[in-house]
């Protein structure tokens, strides 16, 4: 496993701090070693030779930090650690073991080194999921307008999930159903064993209005492709199901399989499930004695937190459409509304899910498909929704996002305003070298970096100032940018380039710091090469290289370049 920092990316804070890729050589460690530390060691900063009094304890903290880094990417030992699990693998105890030659002999030390905590988290694994149904009917609500919706009946289900060892899981569970005045229920136990690396056998008990008795083994038969086997003996009739299953990858997003099934439902069912970024879909083909039906789903991705899906189904059982979207409300809540269509009726679905719970409502509005009445089930609820998120929920959203970063950068504003100190004292020993290198390029026309900001940029573009005058007031803060001008204008190159590595996040380069931890950052550089204006705006860990024509500010009528325009 490798250590990542807070925004899930690799930490590789070192190779910032030097302005190295994660691929440098050793060469080129010691060339930017060699560079920085002409900047930073305190002997070039004698108190006496400068006017400000704290230059040299500035050089010397500084220099210590690209010590620090040199030493550890220049070992190559240390380095593997680093690469593999940051600086936690360096201050575990890896650095004081035995002489490890290779990556895997680093990789297996440090997961020795965490085997027995691993071990002790299996205990408290457990996974506890439910569900709960109730089916309402509108219809007579609709036709009277006199009375409410009425409730026909609900079922509940819950599931809890153990891991007792690292190859055993126990899987308890039970449902109920309720309709009309009748219920009844089933009790499930499950007890899954890892029998290798690359198979596994399943033993399932369930007694109630269903009681069964089954055995399954699964195995990986390929990088691509799994295989299971299963049988199953009711206990209420003594009948026996055979089942054989076969699943393939067929490409990097698609899979597919085919189910054989022997005894009282014997049939035969193939399905195929494509999962790519923005469209996802699955068809599945079910062939019987005593049944046949064909399902067909489109997922649609509208972004992070939303997505539409209509389905399909055609069949022995008759022919239904069901279309609707579910989005995202937190990080562990999601909301959901389906419209089904069928020839029995019209019907609406909500369904809530917080965690590992479900909860679901199908509402039936009409006993008949009636077109007039299944367009507005259609294109009310839409509406409704397009008109609650323009002017309820997104501007709610957007207030509780901003209250919460308030929040964070309350909280965080001493550890901010040492950041930012630091970072200033970094780029007063970068300016005066920063400023030769920029006078060397007004001179011959090259790469001048005008403004460069990094953070939360869009503060300072007023981006989200129509959110209202009532939110908190962040006089008092730091901003949540800061200016990097000098440093990106010291890492320009004598060929008047620029570039600054993927993969590595920019709060990590000398002079600069994070202005808004916890909080999604970017690089803003206006910049001027051959007599025209420049813009880009980078993500924290993207790659830049400038100039490039791409980045160049259209002129306005009047002839002059507006630095703004491009965001």
């Amino acid at each position: 496993m490798e250590t990542r920092d807070a925004d899930g990316q690799p930490a590789r804070e070192l190779y910032a701090l030097l302005h190295l890729s994660p691929d440098a050589s050793d060469e080129d460690i010691k060339k930017a070693y060699r560079q920085w530390a002409q900047i930073y060691h305190p002997d070039k900063h004698q108190t006496i030779q400068v006017p400000y009094m704290g230059m040299q304890d500035i050089a010397t903290e500084n220099f210590q930090r690209i010590r620090e880094a040199y030493e550890i990417l220049s070992d190559e030992r240390k380095r593997q650690i680093y690469d593999l699990y940051g600086m936690e693998g360096l201050t575990s105890g890896l650095e004081l073991g035995p002489k490890l030659k290779t990556r895997d002999e680093v990789r297996q030390e440090f997961e020795r080194l965490q085997q027995r905590q691993e071990e002790r988290k299996l205990a408290s694994h457990i996974h506890h999921r439910g569900s709960m149904l109730v089916n309402m009917s509108a219809v007579q609500m609709l036709k009277t307008y006199d009375t409410g919706p009425t409730m026909h009946g609900m079922a509940m289900a819950t599931q809890v999930q153990a891991q007792v060892s690292k190859k055993n899981t126990v899987v308890l569970g039970g449902n109920m159903a309720l309709r009309r005045g009748m219920g009844g229920g089933t009790v499930t136990c499950v007890l899954r064993r890892q029998t290798s690396p690359v198979s596994s056998i399943e033993v399932l008990g369930m007694v109630g209005i269903r009681s069964i008795l089954s055995l399954q083994t699964s195995r990986q038969l390929s990088s691509h492709a799994t295989g299971t086997l299963g049988v199953s003996l009711s206990l209420r009739d003594g009948t026996i199901t055979l089942s054989e299953t076969w699943s393939r990858q067929l490409s990097e997003d698609t899979t597919g399989n085919i189910q054989f099934s022997l005894g009282p439902d014997t049939g035969i069912a193939v399905g195929w499930q494509k999962h790519a970024k923005k469209n996802s879909g699955s068809c599945d083909l079910k062939v019987g004695p005593t049944l046949f039906g064909v399902t067909l789903q489109y997922v649609r991705t509208f972004s992070s937190k939303s997505h539409g899906r209509i389905t399909g189904k055609v069949g022995s059982m008759g022919v239904e459409v069901e279309l609707g979207g579910e989005r995202r409300v937190s990080d562990h809540s999601s909301a959901a509304l389906f419209c089904s269509l069928s020839l029995q009726g019209i019907s609406w679905k909500l369904r809530f899910t917080r965690g590992g719970q479900k909860f679901v409502i199908p509402i039936l509005l009409c006993t008949t498909l009636n077109p007039t009445f299944a367009l507005g089930s259609i294109f009310l609820p839409a509406s409704i929704y397009a008109a609650l998120k323009v002017y309820i929920l997104k501007p709610y959203y957007l207030r509780r996002k901003r209250r919460k970063s308030l929040e964070q950068r309350r909280l965080t504003v001493t550890k901010v305003l040492e950041a930012r100190a630091a970072s200033e004292k970094a780029q007063l020993l970068l300016s005066n070298v920063a400023e030769r290198k920029r006078r060397k390029q007004v001179q011959k026309d090259g790469l001048v970096i005008v403004e460069a900001l990094y953070g939360d940029i869009r503060r300072r573009d007023g981006s989200d100032s129509y959110l209202g005058e009532d939110l908190e007031d962040d006089s008092d803060l730091p901003p949540p940018n800061i200016d990097v001008t000098i440093p990106l204008q010291f890492l320009v190159d004598d060929s008047g380039e620029l570039r600054l590595h993927e993969g590595v996040k920019k709060a990590g380069l000398m002079g600069f710091c994070d202005p808004c931890p916890g909080e999604s950052k970017q690089l803003k550089v206006a910049y001027s090469y051959r007599g025209h204006q420049y813009q880009v705006v980078v993500g924290d860990y993207d790659e830049l290289r400038i100039p490039q024509e791409s980045h160049r500010v259209p002129r306005t009528s009047g002839g002059s370049e507006n630095l703004n325009q491009v965001d």
